[in-house]
């Protein structure tokens, strides 16, 4: 199960357009095992109604601070039960009532009733957006501590184009989830490289592996949960997952020169299955089959720059590398981390099934330079990235 799982969350619905994405977030995260209990605010009823809320969440949409016989103290007990309280969409109005600690109506007092983490999600017009004041309410909210979902550019209501609009249903999620994670990595960058390079053999044929990335983007995503900044240099089109910085490359060469440009990574996850061979002489042109000629390619060694990592390995940096293996798993995998001086090593035997490139799942064993060796059975590639970032982060200190 998730980070949601069990996780009990108020969701507080304001009037603005944005409303109807907020019964998106809600289905979400009930579908992540979440316990939502929606609160919806005046303004909110003229945009969406009750029953859409009450029929996908957890309890029935609450409106109102009085008149409940059951709950006669509503934001009292919704408050000191949530574990977080998400605002989406975030009007200016109720941006301004939490930052001076207004008690209006059943949602801004819940806010005032809870120690559980704010996550804010705003949305409004570009001209409301950047007025000074509305400005100055965030940042005071994120200097207390509320968590700020930062609206996208778009389409916004009456047909306008520009900055405001509400952040998509999985953003918003995904900023709740790290939320609810412990930040064990805050303050932390953790460098992470993902797929298979692409050697060119002409212009329209590349030499490959069966890399898709998947467990390199599962440790960006878990990474960026537990509060790092995070950079992904990888050579797939998988969209980046949310709040992480993206680095695109194709060959080994390429994403060598991508990762040795960055110089402050805490931590380095080599989860790429980098080329081994390249042809040494690319074609300028495309090879046709009418030439008549059958080409012959020869290759040549790419430059093993994770060798280089290891030698220049600066004092508390934590380098993971990974071991594809199809035979002698442990003594590869072993010989593989003393001599490109790791501190772990990820080895997985692509021959089972479920296991190594393309599925979703993995099994693996986590070896360290100490000597210790943590088998992880079966499981999906999210979780084989908690528990190898469970090592590197204690290793950190």
């Amino acid at each position: 199960m998730g980070t949601l799982a069990g996780k009990r969350i108020v969701l507080g619905v304001t009037g603005g357009i944005a409303a109807y994405k907020a019964v998106e977030v809600c289905r979400r995260l009930v579908d992540a095992g979440a316990h939502v209990q929606p609160v919806m605010t005046d303004g909110a009823l003229k945009m969406v109604g009750a029953t859409t809320f009450s029929a996908l969440a957890s309890e029935t949409v609450r409106t109102s601070l009085f008149g409940d016989p059951e709950s006669p103290i509503p934001h009292t007990q919704m408050g000191q039960a949530a574990d977080l309280v998400l605002v989406c969409p975030a009007t200016a109005r109720i941006i301004s009532d939490i930052r001076t600690g207004r008690s209006a109506d059943l949602l801004t007092s819940t806010i005032l009733a809870t120690r559980a983490p704010v996550v804010v999600c705003p949305a409004m017009h570009t001209e409301m957006w950047e007025q000074p004041a509305v400005q100055e309410n965030l940042e005071v909210l994120e200097q207390r501590g509320v968590l700020i979902v930062p609206p996208e550019s778009g389409r916004l209501a009456g047909g306008d184009l520009g900055h405001g609009r509400l952040a998509e249903p999985a953003t918003v999620v995904a900023h709740v989830e790290r939320a609810l994670t412990e930040q064990d990595l805050l303050g932390r960058h953790v460098l992470v490289t993902a797929g298979g390079t692409r050697e060119p053999i002409d212009p329209v044929r590349v030499i490959s592996n069966r890399s898709t990335g998947k467990q390199g983007y599962a440790f960006a995503e878990e990474a960026w949960f537990r509060g790092a900044q995070v950079t992904l240099v990888t050579t797939v089109e998988t969209p980046e997952p949310v709040g992480v910085r993206r680095v695109n490359v194709q060959t080994a060469a390429d994403m060598q020169r991508a990762v040795e440009s960055v110089d402050d990574a805490d931590i380095i996850v080599m989860a790429a299955a980098v080329a081994d061979f390249r042809p040494a002489d690319p074609a300028e042109h495309k090879l046709k089959k009418t030439d008549g000629i059958v080409p012959q390619i020869l290759l040549e060694k790419t430059h093993d720059f994770l060798v280089d990592l290891g030698e220049k390995k600066p004092d508390g940096q934590v380098l993971i590398g990974f071991a594809a293996e199809t035979d002698d798993l442990v003594d590869n995998a072993k010989a593989k981390l003393a001599r490109k001086k790791l501190d772990l090593i990820v080895a997985n035997d692509v021959t089972q099934p479920g296991v190594g490139f393309g599925h979703d799942t993995n099994e693996v064993l986590i070896i360290d330079a100490n000597g210790s060796c943590e088998h992880v059975p079966l499981t999906d590639k999210r979780d084989i990235a908690r528990r190898v970032l469970d090592t590197a982060a204690n290793k950190l200190g």
